[in-house]
């Protein structure tokens, strides 16, 4: 029979070694989860996403409820265990309701006493029940309107009650302190952050990088407290109303979220005879004192420590399950070194090892320039790194974790590791690594790992063992150490077809793909995935499949919402504090006094923070919140600009000829009326789109997607595949028109070539390299494949089925298309119906 794990705990620590006994046995044991949380696990470091919305709360989660179920896993929801009979061996917990904090802490005689209405025999037991919120010894904090900042309903409950407040005071100037503030900032309420100690992030950086990030943090519009000792929190009419310090100084506000750090939940291994000090005691292989109990995660302590990061649960995770397992009954957990590579507020921050050194033979090496926010601290012991701070400028980060966490030495020049150049970089060559290196930080994944998917599961290419190890699925940077470890494994990287699919949920390339949509008359995403993917849905396809849907049916297609992104969802533009940008269209950036007056009055009406002339010739109202969207866009009454989907955006324009004395052709009206004509339309990627009335170029036609520049009289010459961004690319010359209506017309049918076989994301200067402007010219010019004809026919068709998006404010697609997040409610209620 199978041997019956109970894991305790279904956060980030539970899962994780989870997946780890999983990779390593999947047969081998019966597998029970209870979660004190009414939903599967999530990423606990992205919640300041969701309490400012710029991710929904889908999009954090790392497994959902549908992984414990192909995984043959039993999860109690919603339950949290209280206590373990360990001469039953039988793990005890009750239901909480909906209004009790999954983090509340429950006494030792709470566990004996309650009526436990949930059990589960066993013969081993994992401890991951994390961390709490460290809550203040000061009066006041069960007012209304305090809060904590720990789970996703926290986030909810926040963005409710702050709708209706105008200052808010975050107790806490650590990295969750700093990431609840920038969460509230999408609230349109102040913000101060009140810390007690004399400076931010005393846990991660030294006093003069704290104050440059003071600094930075107050330039964003946050007031910062520091050395404020709190004395209690001021009622008045029965809510929280501000701060009373004990200086006798007060700093008023409508609501206080604290986060002033975390304490390990260790109330389960007191209650159940459990060795118990600052966490939840174990050994190197994460037993506790009991020999079929053990422990994992911020619950922990290791030889004296308890640790608040990520890097140590992955770490904890794999030697247990190695010893549960018996794959290595022997190995150890040694400790951790920590490092950590994160954003503040948007600000790149890496911390690594000590802040501060006494010993006079240590070298220090510290560059700063305050005025924009940069400051970098090198600490070295015996030509190592022993400590690092890159605040504001992170570039060189991989390069210097690597360094600091395999303990190498040092050029001699030590700025290149600070700075990095040709030599810094072959520092690292990832064959030479041992096989114990965490090449991947994101996921945790450590050499012997990647190797393993190499030799054991023939993964050749980057792609394969991402999938397999999960590798390369963060940011990316480690792709290239991986490409370098399958070369030295193997010999050489292979080509993946997968990396050819048009998505990764779909196994076809887009020929193929779009072929079968066709055939069999697809016309949603969930029916691709139906009929194309065995019925599994991959998140991380569907926008991608909806552009193309969309290109392919434009009347018919089945708009299902949760296929867009945010920005296409709700039809504005997310900013990195969660605000929108609106972007009315201004046709070929000539607009009327009319217009700017109702611009005016909507900026002042809903105190817009900015309002910025584009690139493209139109005018960003920057600032607004969610729930004002439709409102604003009544009052502009102008149609979208698309400034935030993969669709035709602007057509820039020079005065022409109606102005300037250079001008040969009338490129403010041909801009205006492409602007009319493809408004809205579509693509794989934004196009950008420019007319100039001379070839002097003063509107930059020849570096847009596509540019039409006046040679002469009624001729225009078509440029298509520039690009003035990150690459820099001269179009190349595709045709030359002689009126405004053969220019439109050619520009329609490479754009409609473009939408049918341009990859995903493809810009099309990407695209027209990859086909060659010859091969262009031969299919668009000269017909050479007949198919001239039906691309102005299919390029109508979209032009005919446009529709302003911004007419939602009238009739939303949607209920609460437009609230804060509702998906919270949905969770709730699904787990609630099972």
């Amino acid at each position: 029979m199978k041997q019956k794990i109970v894991v305790i705990g279904n956060g980030m620590a539970g899962a994780r070694v989870v997946e780890e006994i999983l990779k390593r046995a999947p047969e081998q044991f019966e597998i029970v989860m209870f979660g004190a949380e009414r939903y599967g696990n999530y990423n606990r470091i992205l919640l300041s996403n969701i309490l400012n919305q710029t991710q929904d709360p889908a999009e954090i989660f790392i497994n959902p409820l549908s992984w414990y179920q192909e995984n043959n896993i039993k999860l109690h929801s919603g339950v949290k265990a209280l206590r373990i009979d360990r001469h039953l061996k039988k793990v005890l917990g009750v239901k909480i309701s909906a209004e009790t904090l999954p983090y509340a802490q429950s006494s030792a005689d709470e566990a004996s006493t309650v009526s436990l209405d949930i059990g589960e025999f066993y013969d081993q037991v994992i401890i991951a029940t994390g961390s709490r919120p460290f809550i203040p010894p000061i009066e006041g904090t069960n007012l209304p309107g305090v809060f904590l900042f720990r789970t996703i309903d926290d986030c909810h409950e926040i963005a409710q009650y702050a709708k209706q407040c105008k200052k808010a005071i975050v107790i806490g100037g650590g990295l969750l302190g700093l990431e609840a503030a920038r969460g509230l900032m999408t609230h349109d309420v102040e913000v101060s952050i009140v810390e007690a100690a004399p400076q931010l992030m005393p846990a991660q950086l030294d006093m003069e990088a704290a104050q440059i990030l003071k600094r930075t943090m107050e330039a964003m519009g946050l007031r910062v407290l520091t050395g404020a000792m709190t004395a209690k929190i001021i009622e008045n009419e029965g809510k929280a109303a501000g701060l009373l310090f004990k200086d006798n100084t007060e700093l008023a506000a409508d609501m206080v979220v604290i986060s002033a750090g975390i304490r390990p939940i260790t109330e389960i291994a007191t209650a159940s005879g459990l060795k118990v000090n600052k966490g939840i005691v174990c050994d190197d292989q994460m037993r506790t004192s009991d020999p079929e109990i053990f422990a994992v995660g911020e619950c922990v302590e290791h030889n004296g420590l308890v640790y608040g990061l990520v890097d140590p649960i992955w770490d904890q995770a794999k030697v247990l399950a190695n010893v549960i397992t018996q794959k290595n009954e022997q190995d150890a957990y040694q400790g951790s070194k920590i490092a950590t590579k994160l954003k503040v507020m948007g600000v790149g921050l890496v911390s690594m090892g000590e802040k501060e050194t006494k010993e006079s033979s240590d070298e220090i090496i510290v560059f700063r320039d305050p005025n924009r926010g940069i400051y970098k601290k090198l600490i070295v012991r015996q030509n190592k790194v022993h400590g690092a701070i890159l605040l504001g400028d992170t570039e060189n980060a991989d390069q210097l974790m690597q360094l600091f966490l395999r303990d190498r030495g040092l050029p001699q020049n030590r700025a290149e590791v600070l700075f990095g150049n040709l030599s810094a970089s072959s520092l690292v060559n990832a064959a030479d690594l041992p096989e114990s290196t965490q090449i991947c930080n994101c996921n945790g994944v450590c050499k012997k790992e990647i190797v393993e998917a190499i030799t054991t599961h023939q993964c050749l290419s980057v792609a394969s063992v991402g999938a397999r190890t999960k590798a390369g699925k963060g940011c990316g940077s480690c792709r290239g150490m991986i490409a370098q470890i399958i070369e030295a494994t193997a010999g050489q990287v292979s080509y993946d077809s997968s990396e050819h699919y048009y998505v990764v949920g779909v196994p076809l390339e887009k020929s193929q793909l779009t072929r079968e949509i066709k055939t069999r008359g697809l016309k949603s995403v969930s029916a691709v995935f139906e009929h194309l993917a065995a019925g599994k849905e991959d998140p991380d396809s569907k926008a991608g499949l909806a552009s193309l849907l969309k290109i392919l049916w434009p009347k018919e297609y089945v708009d299902e919402r949760d296929a867009r992104f945010i920005n296409d969802r709700v039809h504005a533009n997310i900013q990195k504090d969660g605000t929108f940008s609106v972007v009315p269209r201004i046709y070929g950036g000539v607009t009327t006094p009319e217009d700017l007056m109702k611009i005016a009055q909507a900026a002042l009406k809903y105190k817009v923070k900015m309002v910025k002339i584009t690139g493209g010739q139109r005018i960003d109202l920057l600032g607004i919140k969610k729930e004002d969207l439709p409102k604003i866009w009544k009052d502009l009454d102008m149609p979208s600009g698309h400034a935030y989907t993969k669709a035709f955006r602007t057509c820039k324009s020079c005065v022409g000829t109606d102005f300037c004395r250079y001008g040969l052709g009338d490129s403010i009206s041909l801009a205006q009326k492409i602007e009319y004509r493809f408004q809205g339309i579509e693509s794989p990627h934004k196009m950008k789109l420019a007319t100039a009335g001379c070839p002097r170029n003063c509107s930059e036609a020849y570096v847009k997607d596509i540019g039409a520049v006046a040679v002469g009289e009624d001729k225009w010459e078509i440029y298509v595949g520039g690009a003035a961004g990150g690459t820099v690319r001269k179009g190349d010359l595709l045709y030359t028109a002689t009126e405004h209506e053969e220019t439109i017309r050619m520009i329609g049918r490479f754009i409609q070539y473009y939408r049918e076989h341009a990859k995903y994301l493809e810009r099309t200067y990407g695209f027209v390299e990859r086909i060659g402007i010859d091969i262009l010219k031969s299919i668009l010019v000269q017909d050479s494949l007949g198919i001239c004809a039906g691309l102005d026919e299919k390029i109508q068709e979209a032009v005919e089925a446009y529709r302003d998006p911004w007419k939602e404010a009238e009739v939303p697609a949607y209920d609460h298309q437009f609230d804060g997040p509702r998906l919270i409610e949905v969770l709730h209620e699904a787990n609630n119906n099972g």
